[in-house]
């Protein structure tokens, strides 16, 4: 009955949100949170990609990318690793139990997964989903 902000969900014991994996600008794994919360450090779109927060920020959702203001933080060490984050999306969504995993579009597609109709976007509504994984059982 808590909700966990910033979500409008989590409140029922079925939702889980997990950390992407990053590596440091060596190109180890990095083991340290790249923000306080965990959240607001994003993987945006690339230039071919489609910007899902523009297109939510241009439909008048302000809040949709709010948490990318509040966070600092060296970006050089906390390089989105495409081929691990994609092997455990892979394994999450195979799992019986998981009903549905919310990602932002860019992502899904960059990562090629598997099973896509369990990932989903979240709608404009909520906060983006390119800085950590969110699923639900």
């Amino acid at each position: 009955g808590f909700p966990l902000l910033p979500h409008l969900s989590h409140s029922d014991g079925k939702k889980v949100d997990l950390a992407f994996v990053y590596k440091n600008r060596f190109g180890e794994y990095n083991k340290r949170n790249p923000t306080l919360l965990g959240y607001g450090h994003v993987t945006p779109p690339k230039s071919r990609e489609l910007d899902q927060p523009k297109v939510c920020a241009k439909k008048g959702y302000w809040q949709y990318s709010l948490l990318t203001s509040f966070v600092w933080f060296d970006k050089s060490d906390f390089v989105f690793d495409k081929v691990t984050n994609r092997d455990l999306l892979n394994i999450i969504v195979r799992h019986a139990k998981v009903r549905k995993v919310f990602l932002e579009p860019h992502l899904k597609a960059r990562l090629n997964l598997q099973q896509k109709s369990k990932i989903r976007f979240h709608g404009c509504r909520a906060v983006r989903h390119d800085d950590h994984i969110h699923l639900q059982l």
